[in-house]
C-alpha cells in the first residue's frame, strides 16, 4: 500500500512540470507566437526543467535512503563552509521574496566530521523552505553555534507557522501542511523528507518549534 501511495504521489509531482512543458512547446509549434511570448515561455519552460531534475534529484536520494546505499563523504572540516555556501547562493532569491536572508556564525572555525555535500544540500532545503514560504517584509535568519560536545544549526524564519497537528508529518514524504502562506499548494513535500535522513546519517537530532502567525526555527544538534 505504501508503494502504491508513493508511486501515485511522485506520477503526481511529474504531471504537472511535463503538462506545462508540453503546453509550452504546442503553442510555439502551432500558433503564431511573438518574439515577447516566446521569451516568456522559454523561461517558464526552463523553470519547469529545473524543477523536474529537483524532483528527479530527492527521487533518486530517497530510493538510495531506501536501499542502505546512500552515499557519504564524511570527513573533517569547517562547518562555517557550507552554511555560508548556501546563504551565499540565495541573495537573489530572498531580493525577490522580498525576505532578508541573515546568517550569524562563529568568528573561528568549527571544526566537525561531516559529510559538506549533504549538509549544503539540507540546508539549501531548510532555507529555501524558509524563503518560499515566508511573506514579503518577513525575515529568516541562519544561526550556527558550537560547544565541546556538539555543532548546533538553527534556521528560523518569521512565516505563517505550523499547526500543532500537523508538526509531526512535516519530515513525511509529499506532506504539504495547510497554512502554507502566500506559496500556497507548491513544493514537492520531499524537501524535508530528505533533511532527515542527513540528520541521522550525522548521528545528530533536528527538531522544530513552531507558532501559527508567528513563524518556525528548525534546531539541528550534531554531535562531536
Amino acid at each position: 500500500d505504501r508503494l502504491r501511495e508513493f508511486v501515485a504521489d511522485v506520477s503526481h509531482e511529474l504531471r504537472t512540470p511535463i503538462a506545462a512543458l508540453k503546453m509550452y512547446t504546442e503553442l510555439q509549434r502551432e500558433g503564431d507566437v511573438d518574439d515577447t511570448t516566446r521569451r516568456e515561455f522559454l523561461e517558464r519552460s526552463t523553470d519547469q526543467i529545473a524543477r523536474l531534475e529537483w524532483l528527479s534529484t530527492n527521487l533518486l536520494d530517497l530510493s538510495r535512503i531506501d536501499a542502505g546505499i546512500y552515499p557519504r563523504d564524511i570527513r573533517e572540516g569547517d562547518m562555517r563552509d557550507p552554511v555560508e555556501a548556501v546563504v551565499q547562493a540565495l541573495p537573489e532569491v530572498a531580493v525577490e521574496r522580498g525576505v532578508p536572508l541573515d546568517s550569524a556564525v562563529p568568528a573561528e572555525p568549527v571544526e566537525l566530521r561531516f559529510d559538506r555535500e549533504r549538509i549544503v544540500q539540507l540546508m539549501n532545503n531548510l532555507i529555501a523552505n524558509g524563503l518560499k514560504f515566508t511573506p514579503r517584509g518577513g525575515s529568516v535568519s541562519v544561526e550556527l553555534t558550537q560547544t565541546e560536545e556538539a555543532v548546533t544549526i538553527e534556521v528560523r524564519d518569521t512565516g505563517p507557522g505550523i499547526p500543532a497537528d500537523e508538526l509531526p508529518h512535516i519530515f513525511e514524504r509529499f506532506y504539504r501542511g495547510t497554512n502554507t502562506g502566500d506559496a500556497g499548494g507548491s513544493g514537492s513535500g520531499l524537501g524535508l523528507a530528505i533533511v532527515r535522513p542527513i540528520v541521522e546519517m550525522h548521528d545528530g537530532e533536528i527538531e522544530v518549534a513552531s507558532v501559527v502567525d508567528e513563524g518556525t526555527v528548525f534546531r539541528i544538534r550534531l554531535p562531536r
